[in-house]
C-alpha cells in the first residue's frame, strides 16, 4: 500500500477506521470482478486502487445507525454490552 495514496485517502475521510473498512469493502468487491473505476499505467494492488477511488471522489458512502441488539443486558461494572461501533453501507461507486 502505497504512503502517498494513504494520505491522500485521509483527506477525505478523516477516520482511519472508517477508512480501513471502506477500503476492505472495496477490495473484496474487487477481487469479485469488479473493475476499478480509476485507471493507472503502472501496476496497483487493490488496495491502492481502492484508495486512489476514494481520494478522488469516485467512492461514496453511507454512515448507518449502530444496531443495537434487542435487550441489552448490563456487565456488572454497569457498562453496556455489544457493538455500538456505526454501521458502514456497502461502497458504491459514484455515478
Amino acid at each position: 500500500m502505497r504512503d502517498d495514496y494513504l494520505q491522500n485517502a485521509l483527506k477525505v475521510v478523516q477516520d482511519a477506521n472508517l477508512l480501513v473498512n471502506l477500503v476492505s469493502t472495496r477490495v473484496k468487491q474487487l477481487r469479485r470482478g469488479a473493475r476499478p473505476l480509476v485507471s493507472s499505467l503502472e501496476k496497483l494492488s487493490l488496495e491502492d486502487f481502492a484508495l486512489r477511488e476514494i481520494a478522488e471522489g469516485k467512492i461514496s458512502y453511507i454512515l448507518g445507525e449502530p444496531e443495537l441488539p434487542a435487550q441489552t443486558p448490563r456487565r456488572a461494572s454497569g457498562l453496556l454490552r455489544g457493538n455500538h461501533s456505526p454501521h458502514v453501507a456497502p461502497v458504491t461507486p459514484v455515478a
